[in-house]
């Protein structure tokens, strides 16, 4: 324990609106697993912050749940990293009303993914969509993290959380640790199979552009077979091949070779060799996850002790800090 305690906290948070994508497992998950010997690992499923968007209640329970199994699935190790669903433990909402009243209305309305949300969901710009920053921020300050996993689209809520850390430390007296950004070294941008220009997702509409890390092999087979390339038969990572470089990519992150080393393995070959040895590749790289996840899913009651053992233990870390928050704002404590 005492080795622990010297570690640096590591926290992130993912939502549970589907299935991961590759782009996901590969631009982030993969990286998580190979953290937990370094750092102290607290990864949670953001369901809090799923409510934002209108799911069906049946729907979101199950993806939560799907959610929690697929980290596991992925190689995080419950008993080396903190493994919670973030509305087990209370104390997320408290912070998150403090973090609140920390937060001025003209830092939130310069969000960008506040307005992006606005534009892409026009019929529900609901107040938790405007105030989610200052959930983040409760999230990441209640445990004291040192490094918080970050892409480009997210400096903006960092920079958001240490803006508002900083603003209660001066106000009510230091107890908030400012959070850095994590940057991985080797986590790979994917991008749509489709359309290369553009990051995969998984509301893409178009079903052939992305991956998912539970799709058959078949399917998976067939997306890559079907993936935008160009016109010159190349393999070469360059300006202006898109949809190679994009392929290139995927396939250095799951077999480790550089650019370079693909170029030559590949040359004299044509785009259906390299989509195919990509999609054999990324298969074999997912296959465990599948069966990983089929186990777990079907072992409900160790999911079920894994999320209670969880939310225990966030919540004996998290209520340290937010009674020392609780108290420095003048709330009266329960005796």
């Amino acid at each position: 324990m005492a080795e622990e305690t010297q570690k640096k906290i590591i926290l992130s948070g993912i939502q549970p609106t589907g299935v991961f994508t590759l782009g996901n497992y590969l631009g982030a998950v993969k990286g998580w697993k190979d953290l937990q010997d370094e750092y102290l690992c607290y990864y949670f499923i953001a369901d809090l912050h799923s409510m934002t968007i209108h799911i069906d209640p049946q729907k979101r329970r199950a993806q939560t749940r799907q959610a929690f199994a697929l980290l596991l699935a992925c190689g995080i190790d419950p008993d080396k990293s903190l493994v919670f669903v973030q509305s087990h433990n209370k104390a997320h909402a408290e912070m998150g009303w403090i973090m609140d009243c920390c937060s001025q209305f003209g830092e939130l309305s310069r969000m960008t993914q506040f307005k992006d949300k606005s534009q892409k969901h026009p019929d529900n710009i609901n107040a938790g969509l405007f105030t989610y920053p200052a959930l983040m921020a409760g999230d990441i300050l209640l445990y004291q993290a040192d490094y918080v996993p970050v892409g480009a689209d997210q400096t903006q809520h960092l920079e958001f959380t240490r803006d508002v850390a900083t603003r209660f430390n001066h106000t009510y007296g230091e107890i908030f640790k400012l959070p850095e950004g994590y940057y991985p070294k080797a986590g790979a941008r994917v991008m749509s199979l489709q359309d290369p220009t553009s990051k995969m997702s998984k509301s893409d509409p178009n079903p052939k552009a992305t991956i998912s890390i539970l799709d058959d092999p078949k399917v998976i087979m067939n997306k890559f077979k079907s993936a935008v390339t160009d016109s010159e038969a190349e393999v070469a990572f360059r300006e202006g091949k898109d949809g190679i470089n994009n392929l290139m990519t995927i396939y250095s992150a799951v077999t480790k070779k550089t650019m370079d080393e693909i170029t030559a393995e590949f040359a004299g070959k044509g785009y259906g060799d390299f989509k195919k040895a990509v999609g054999e590749a990324v298969c074999e790289e997912l296959r465990p996850v599948r069966e990983n996840f089929d186990r777990l899913m079907n072992d409900r009651a160790y999911l079920d002790e894994q999320m209670k053992k969880g939310a225990e233990r966030a919540t004996y870390i998290a209520n340290k800090t937010l009674t020392k928050a609780k108290k420095r704002v003048g709330l009266l404590l329960e005796s």
